[in-house]
């Protein structure tokens, strides 16, 4: 019993000092010289209300120590309305959105003027030591102490914003003194408060400054893609900074955008998702809730995201799983904020549902609970130091310091990276189909992107989230600036932000067009690639590098390259590059004046081919040498060259096999990928060729090839999708399958051609409809196959074609049975009545006055009925 007692007492004992010890760590964080406070920045919108719904519910669920404020930049006209007060803990700053002074429309700079008005004007920023500053559209999910992360006193610690490149150019020797110390950051600051104070007023006036410096607003100055000076917030920052003499620690570990893959053995303690993000065919954009007053209607939650079951069964990959997982976290701690925010507006408790289930479950509760740092978490990006090409001072930049791994055996090859461009339209998504399937079967090393350029409007309605990994890149197709209509642009915008946005571990990426199916494996090690010396595959057509063209649009004219399709480049040259790239198809595009066929050798003298040139002409500015190759690629329909195995079909041209065709043009607005089962007609078989010129027989077995490629990328999808089995589809009660014409319009000759088609029940979107059937007096499935425009293909018919006629047989002889019966029916009707009036004709003369007095009689009746029933009355 003596033991027993003791031990309780050394349990109770350590129990109390183990909860002193706790309380005193907590309390820690509250007192000098460990005081934290966290700031965001707002405005009076809904748009950033249902935000900050997230961002409060996240900090009390992540346990963030010290107290948050909201920043709160309202007009008096917006304040006089405004329904969030309660939302979180507010502090109101005046807003400057139209700046006082200048009349300029820009929100932006409500987040630099709110922290110098609450510095100056707020109680609690006198008993501060650290500040942590964090965007609205942020999720924590874990403690953010700035000591912890490594912040020091002058060192604050930030995320990287690699897309700054205005910190390497002459935007920074404008705007500070101190252009060496420019770093590339943003997004999560943590600093001490001293540090905070010494630059807020420099944040402020540097933005000013970069605002109104309307010259170097464009592309190649900011890395802005619009070129609206948009960013010059960031830009502030990191020269008010620099001004101020503060050296930043940079991670990039701590911070991920959803949508991304995190690092291996790295657990990212803020999300930020200012990106549209996707899992599956669910998708979330912050963009399209911009007007959304989600937090003011009662039980009303954003799409729910799949389960994690589904995940767990979608994604093979541990890696990309815990990208997915990070992505429903994101939205599902949203949503939960949302379900308590409702309960405290006193809103009704919802209706009972599954996914409501799950956020109260201990499942979602395990899944979001507090994340803590982990040694990889921690690892900032140090300095390097390297010579610009034009002979300026040395520069620091950042690179990620990579933790080797004991006894990892050395690979053979450096990483490689493939990537496309591509719009949401149905058009690109059956390329993307053909392409991302061939990546796959080709064994192509590493991974594949897919750069997806759209408008705001097109995304909301696009369905294609899941047919490809996917970066999601603003529209260029109408040029922000000029108004231009150029969706070619589209490419070298793309590669330009996703390198400023995505951190890849690749040393080679390769570049290929949507419309390219793959037959083997691209490396740069086989084609000889290196630093300033990337692989294409020979575009003679490109006379411009020959002629003036060359002369006004390039230094090193000597240097322009006749390339493009396929290209392997080091990641390196591809960061100085992209810019180049898309600078120069702008100025190829404007220059009107040398759009002809005899300078660009451009059939339609449209600038169509401004970014080839864009591409050859940025190579040469930068001296990049090209490995040419015609090994790589060809195009279908072309004669290959004895013993040469082509990586790569490009389809761009129409081809034919016999009586068979291809176009991809005929294709533009037709959805292969959202109707179950649709593909191209099926090409000749191989063993109808004639095989007595062996030329002729190569190019159609290789176009044969990439005809079939496409159709098996697009019957995997539709399996992938579940469709139901085509057999099962086509039933007895058949009655009717519609031929459909298609009409074509070719605008040039300005002429309509029909052309009737026959396809079979695979190439053909199924749409079963239910009709009611007059006939029978019953209701019939009646399965109506429908198809869009299709290139015609007479070289076989469809065995379901003589069912469909045998169908018609049937109906037509019914048709006329129907008919025959109703006429006889009609004629047996007339002779009766011809019969009667007949008979009448023959009694006509004898009794006419005897009608007669029988039909006074009847009148007189009737009289006599009227006067009795008078003289009753009377």
């Amino acid at each position: 019993m003596e033991k027993k007692a003791i031990l309780m007492l050394l349990v109770v004992t350590l129990s109390l000092i183990s909860g002193q010890e706790q309380e005193k760590n907590n309390l820690d964080t509250q007192k000098a010289p460990y005081r934290i406070h966290t700031l965001f920045s707002v405005e009076c919108q809904n748009y950033f209300d249902w935000q900050t719904v997230g961002l409060m519910h996240s900090y009390k669920k992540a346990q963030q120590p010290g107290p948050v404020t909201r920043l709160l930049s309202c007009t008096d006209e917006e304040r006089k309305g405004y329904r969030g007060m309660e939302l979180a803990p507010t502090f109101e700053v005046p807003s400057m959105s139209r700046h006082p002074k200048t009349g300029d429309w820009y929100p932006a700079i409500n987040k630099p003027a709110g922290v110098l008005h609450w510095l100056k004007y707020s109680k609690e920023a006198e008993n501060v030591d650290w500040v942590v500053i964090l965007d609205a559209d942020m999720i924590i999910r874990g403690p953010i102490v700035p000591w912890e992360i490594g912040a020091e006193k002058g060192k604050p610690v930030s995320a990287y914003y690699g897309y700054l490149i205005g910190c390497d150019n002459i935007l920074a020797k404008l705007h500070t003194k101190h252009p060496e110390l420019c770093d590339k950051v943003g997004g999560l600051l943590a600093m001490h408060i001293d540090d905070l104070r010494a630059l807020a007023p420099l944040w402020l006036s540097k933005t000013e400054e970069v605002r109104e410096d309307r010259v170097h607003w464009a592309t190649n100055y900011t890395g802005d893609i619009y070129g609206t000076g948009w960013i010059s917030e960031m830009y502030g920052y990191s020269f008010g900074a620099a001004e101020a003499r503060l050296r930043h620690k940079i991670n990039d570990n701590l911070m991920i955008y959803p949508g991304y893959v995190p690092r291996e053995g790295v657990e990212p303690i803020l999300m930020h998702y200012g990106l549209p993000f996707s899992v599956g065919n669910w998708s979330f954009s912050k963009l399209e809730h911009h007007e959304d007053d989600i937090v003011y209607d009662c039980s009303r939650l954003f799409p729910e995201p799949p389960y994690p079951q589904e995940i767990t069964q979608m994604e093979p990959d541990r890696n990309k799983k815990r990208g997915l997982f990070l992505n429903i976290e994101c939205i599902n701690t949203i949503n939960e904020g949302l379900l308590l925010q409702h309960a405290a507006f006193g809103c009704p408790k919802p209706k009972w549902s599954k996914y409501l289930s799950f956020l109260k479950s201990k499942t979602f509760a395990e899944l979001s609970r507090p994340k803590r740092l982990t040694a990889q978490s921690r690892q900032m990006m140090e300095v390097e130091i390297h010579k610009e090409v034009d002979n300026e001072p040395e520069k620091p930049h950042p690179k990620l310091i990579h933790k080797e791994v004991d006894n990892e055996p050395e690979k053979p090859h450096p990483k490689i990276h493939t990537i496309f461009s591509t719009e949401c339209s149905s058009y690109f998504d059956w390329q993307t189909v053909g392409l991302v399937h061939s990546f796959y079967k080709s064994g192509q090393p590493g991974n594949i992107t897919r750069l997806l350029s759209c408008t705001e409007d097109d995304l909301k309605q696009y369905k294609g989230h899941d047919l490809a990994p996917t970066h999601y890149v603003p529209s260029m197709s109408r040029h922000p600036l000029t108004g231009d209509w150029y969706p070619a642009i589209n490419k070298p915008a793309a590669v330009l932000h996703w390198m400023n946005h995505v951190k890849t571990d690749a040393e080679y990426i390769v570049i290929l067009d949507a419309d390219m199916i793959m037959r083997g494996k691209i490396t740069p090690w086989e084609f000889n690639a290196a630093r300033s010396h990337p692989v294409s595959t020979p575009y003679e057509y490109l006379i411009g590098c020959d002629n003036i063209l060359a002369k006004l649009h390039t230094k090193h004219p000597e240097a322009c390259d006749k390339v493009g399709g396929v290209i392997i480049m080091h990641v390196d040259d591809l960061r100085k590059f992209a810019l180049q790239w898309l600078h120069k198809t702008e100025e190829v595009r404007l220059d009107r004046s040398h759009w002809s066929k005899n300078i660009t050798g451009d059939v339609y003298e449209a600038g169509w081919i401004s970014e080839m040139y864009g591409y050859s002409f940025g190579a040469a500015e930068l001296n990049l040498r090209h490995v040419i190759t015609d090994e790589i690629l060809i195009y279908p329909g072309y004669v290959p060259a004895p013993g040469v195995n082509y990586r790569v079909f490009h389809y761009g041209l129409e081809y034919r096999v016999g009586n068979w065709s291809f176009d991809k043009a005929k294709w533009r607005h037709t959805d292969l990928v959202n109707k179950c089962w649709a593909k191209f007609p099926d090409p000749p078989d191989p063993s109808s060729l004639d095989q007595t010129d062996n030329n002729s027989l190569q190019r159609d077995l290789l176009s044969i090839e990439c005809a079939t490629t496409l159709n098996e990328a697009l019957r995997l999808h539709h399996e992938r999708r579940k469709c139901p089995d085509p057999n099962t589809i086509s039933t007895p009660k058949l009655e009717r399958v519609y031929h459909d014409r298609v009409n074509e319009t070719k605008t040039n000759a300005e002429t309509t051609r029909t052309d009737a088609e026959t396809r079979t029940s695979a190439e053909v979107s199924m749409a079963v409809e239910t009709t009611t059937s007059r006939k029978f007096g019953n209701v019939e499935d009646v399965q109506a196959l429908r198809h869009d425009e299709v290139p015609k293909n007479n070289s076989q018919k469809s065995s379901q074609d003589e069912t469909s006629n045998g169908t018609f047989t049937s109906m037509r002889f019914w048709i006329m049975i129907l008919w025959a019966l109703s006429i006889f029916g009609f004629l047996g009707v007339m002779s009766v009545m011809f019969k009667d009036r007949k008979e009448l004709k023959k009694r006509g003369k004898g009794y006419k006055s005897k009608r007669r007095t029988s039909y006074s009689g009847f009148w007189d009746t009737n009289g006599q009925d009227r006067h009795l029933r008078n003289a009753e009355t009377a």
